[in-house]
């Protein structure tokens, strides 16, 4: 608050642009809305300001706010929006997900809480490295355990494509929305040795939700 009593008005343009491509996506769906307790532009320990997940058709998708320019804008790069993209991420519901009404998301569900650390540490290996992730990419840091809550599952990694969201303009600049897909030990391998390409694991896939449950397909 100013001395003068008024309020400060924050530009939030980056922010709602986002808010608005994914509202258009899921125009009946309430979304769940993780705010970071202290962003890292405020000192905190979480790069992300927030991430948005939404009830698709028997899966989750999340959305990220921060890797892009959400308030004023300050980088010179006046083309694209801070690193100019989002991440994003679809995640197959298990059973007791599925029982849940179908605007009903729990705050407590440990993995969803999971996937939103997974998303912050990636965010933190951005902010420290600079480098960002685009399409037809793939993330594989070796690890054998899974990346779900209880680190059973043969997903240990991902590989990347351009979200449905695609691209917006936004009045700090383009943001393109990059999604994760999950992807196993064994093909991130094969990936990571040249014999498979990512779109090539993508197309044995035919679908670019993750299912925690599913086995190697190659």
């Amino acid at each position: 608050m100013k001395d003068n009593n008024e309020f400060e008005i924050i530009d939030t343009a980056g922010f709602d642009a986002i808010a608005k491509r994914f509202k258009k996506l899921y125009p009946k769906v309430e979304e769940l809305h993780f705010h970071a307790m202290v962003s890292s532009r405020l000192g905190g320990d979480d790069p992300l300001d927030g991430i948005s997940i939404f009830r698709g058709d028997g899966y989750y998708h999340f959305v990220t706010f921060g890797f892009s320019e959400l308030y004023e804008k300050e980088s010179d790069d006046m083309e694209y929006s801070g690193y100019g993209f989002e991440l994003t991420f679809k995640l197959k519901m298990n059973s007791e997900q599925l029982k849940r009404r179908k605007k009903d998301l729990d705050i407590k569900d440990k993995e969803l809480k999971n996937i939103c650390s997974i998303l912050q540490e990636l965010a933190k290996y951005v902010f420290e490295s600079g480098e960002i992730f685009q399409p037809d990419e793939y993330i594989w840091t070796g690890q054998k355990e899974g990346i779900d809550v209880s680190k059973r599952s043969k997903i240990t990694g991902f590989i990347t494509t351009l979200d449905q969201a695609k691209e917006i303009d936004t009045p700090n600049g383009k943001v393109q929305f990059v999604e994760l897909v999950g992807a196993t030990d064994r093909e991130l391998k094969l990936i990571d040795s040249g014999k498979m390409k990512v779109t090539e694991l993508l197309k044995k896939l035919k679908t670019d939700v993750t299912d925690f449950s599913r086995d190697s397909i190659v």
